[in-house]
């Protein structure tokens, strides 16, 4: 079993920025993928971006150029810097933690955090 930690949920004006962090704790492999999913009211969860130990980088076109992922490997910890947030960014944002074993893929999830772009 692996738990993942989330802080630096919010409340932000247009234009702004905010960090989140997730700790994961636990079984952890030494290859897996970290990472945020967002949901917002009446939306499907989407994939917002992911990390690979390794440092493979995926985004969603909506936030490329303006979110950046990151990872501390050795604190088990991913971030996901937000800049330029707009309205339409808010959401309950999920750190999501995957790995496999013998192509088994184990897929984690946090509590969620929530986002809120608003003047």
């Amino acid at each position: 079993q692996v738990q993942l930690v989330e802080s630096g949920g919010g409340l932000v004006q247009p234009g702004g920025s905010l960090r989140l962090s997730c700790a994961a704790s636990g079984s952890i492999f030494s290859t897996n993928t970290m990472g945020w999913y967002r949901q917002a009211p009446g939306k499907q969860r989407e994939l917002v971006a992911t990390m690979t130990t390794g440092g493979a980088t995926n985004y969603a076109d909506s936030v490329k150029g303006r979110f950046t992922i990151s990872r501390d490997n050795a604190k088990n910890t991913v971030y996901l810097k937000m800049n330029s947030l707009k309205p339409e960014d808010t959401a309950v944002y999920y750190c999501h933690h995957r790995q496999e074993r013998y192509y088994v893929p184990y897929n984690y999830w946090g509590q969620g955090t929530q986002v809120t772009v608003s003047s």
